[in-house]
């Protein structure tokens, strides 16, 4: 039993869901699932044949990932993003959640006179629980009508005291593309680290894709995933990279914690990697569903607008009644979708809506609104 002003978790945002979910899926034809990311289609053959067979259940894996693994993030850094970064200052994670949420603690054993968190107002919410889980103040930084972090509004305060700033491009849930540059620069005048998440970096729509790596590595991590490029969000693997003290750093400690991507989940992931035609089938599939479904929430009254990245749709609520437009998507659409409050109060007011699901599937959610529609 915890004790009296203990930490209690606070209930997960998805679960707050559940009463849409049973609407939803009350309709013929079954819930249309848009709330979590969750990719739906199928992973490269090549990637599956690794992963069956590596031969590598036997042997403890390497905690900072096999020669090969680094080896291939980086020739992927090198290759799709023009960076080049030395192999050992590329290392494992299990997926970059565990990443995201364990950072603070591991940055304050090393900073302990550092306490605080920085990261976007709207955004993913494990950047705030990871500061929490730590015992750190988590601080948000505003956003502005782009949905691009304004670090002209950070407190100098809270910038003496920050352990990291979390930048994340292209951003979930509103698709927004900070400038890299500024935040390194930022970081850097202010002996600040700055963590950029680019787990969406391969479906980035306005421009090329971009790395914060492109500044140099001094005072920066990258954090890559294959969760959603490649549709392994089971295989839970990922890297980080970038300045060479805390690369070192994380990798020794992580050593020490056990955390280790296992070694046939690793042989996946170096064919992942490698592949670049599978991506760019999943790009195509993506930039269809969002034309698609921001067409047809147009024709259902709607304001909505195709992101600079990602796979979200990031759609304002009218008279700002998020719930009550959730609602109503799974009411008449059968479709599950998420209030924007779950990423920040700064995201009140919007919805957001994840398209992994087949064009049939949302071709149903289409019909069913027009349905509705007529039915008043």
């Amino acid at each position: 039993m915890a004790e009296a002003g203990g930490f209690v978790p606070p209930p997960y945002p998805y679960d707050r869901l559940e009463p849409l979910k049973t609407a939803a899926s009350s309709r013929d034809g079954g819930l249309v699932d848009l709330s979590v990311g969750t990719p739906f289609d199928p992973p490269a053959p090549a990637v599956l044949a690794a992963l069956a067979g590596s031969g590598a259940e036997r042997g403890y894996p390497l905690s900072p990932g096999s020669a090969a693994y680094r080896a291939a993030a980086a020739g992927w850094l090198r290759r799709r993003l023009g960076v080049d970064i030395d192999p050992s200052h590329v290392a494992a994670c299990v997926g970059t959640k565990e990443l995201v949420a364990g950072l603070p603690h591991w940055l304050r054993l090393r900073s302990p006179r550092r306490d605080t968190v920085l990261y976007p107002a709207v955004s993913y919410p494990t950047y705030a629980m990871g500061a929490t889980l730590a015992g750190c103040r988590a601080v948000p930084v505003p956003v502005d009508d782009a949905w691009r972090l304004d670090l002209s509004t950070v407190d100098e305060a809270d910038a003496e005291r920050a352990l990291c700033l979390w930048v994340n491009t292209p951003a979930n849930p509103t698709g927004g593309l900070d400038d890299l540059a500024a935040a390194a620069a930022w970081g850097r005048a202010r002996d600040v680290p700055v963590l950029s998440d680019e787990c969406y970096v391969e479906f980035t729509w306005d421009g090329p894709p971009r790395t914060i790596l492109e500044t140099g590595s001094d005072g920066v991590l990258a954090v890559h995933s294959l969760s959603k490029r490649s549709n392994l969000a089971g295989v839970r693997a990922g890297f980080y990279a970038g300045d060479p003290d805390l690369v070192d750093y994380l990798s020794e400690l992580r050593k020490h914690a056990g955390f280790m991507v296992p070694g046939p989940m690793q042989a996946a992931a170096v064919a992942a990697w490698a592949d670049d035609d599978a991506v760019h089938e999943q790009r195509d599939r993506y930039r269809e569903r969002l034309d698609l479904f921001a067409e047809i929430l147009r024709h259902d009254g709607l304001a909505v607008t195709v992101p600079g990245g990602g796979f979200y749709l990031w759609v304002e609520a009218p008279g700002g009644d998020a719930w009550g437009l959730a609602r109503h998507l799974a009411e008449a659409g059968g479709a599950l979708v998420s209030p924007g409050e779950l990423y920040g109060a700064a995201g009140s007011g919007h919805v957001r809506i994840a398209l992994v699901q087949p064009r049939e599937r949302l071709e149903l959610v289409g019909e069913r609104l027009a349905l509705a529609r007529v039915n008043g």
